[in-house]
């Protein structure tokens, strides 16, 4: 058994001293690696956080920009509201003209029609009281008299 033990610290201490120098480049590339990897992670993370504060500078900005076009958008509602409302009362005002106007033209229609029916009223009911009173005998004295003031007329005109 003492000689499994010291072949077994043979063997062992053989292989220690065969890979003691690969086992130490090996855990300084390790151990450079990992720094590396730390090293990269850290400028990977400044990196992200100039990008993080940078997107934060960006919303910010786009926020304003938005808050800006907001109250633009906002303002030109109220002038274009305001123009519209200005154009809205000068057609209602127009309207209102040509109505007055079409009303008065219907009223002075309405008048010469009243007028012409008066007239035609006045003349028929003229015609039918003419015609209760003038008899014959009225009638061809009339005539007879309108043939004379014709003939003296004519007589007029002939020798003037």
């Amino acid at each position: 058994m003492r000689g499994k033990i010291i072949n077994f610290v043979i063997l062992f201490g053989g292989l220690a001293f065969v890979l003691y120098k690969p086992f130490l480049n090996f855990l300084r590339k390790r151990s450079e690696d990992i720094r590396t990897a730390i090293s990269e992670a850290g400028d990977a993370r400044r990196e992200a956080e100039q990008k993080l504060e940078e997107a934060r500078r960006k919303i910010g900005v786009l926020e304003e920009e938005v808050a800006r076009i907001k109250k633009e958008a906002e303002l030109e509602g109220l002038k274009e509201k305001d123009t519209i409302k200005i154009l809205a009362e000068k057609e209602a005002e127009r309207i209102k003209f040509f109505a007055r106007q079409e009303i008065e033209m219907h009223f002075k229609a309405g008048i010469r029609e009243l007028k012409e029916f008066a007239a035609e009223l006045a003349t028929s009911l003229a015609e039918a009281r003419i015609k209760k009173r003038v008899t014959d005998q009225d009638q061809s004295a009339l005539i007879d008299k309108s043939i004379e003031r014709l003939a003296k007329l004519y007589e007029k005109r002939s020798s003037g």
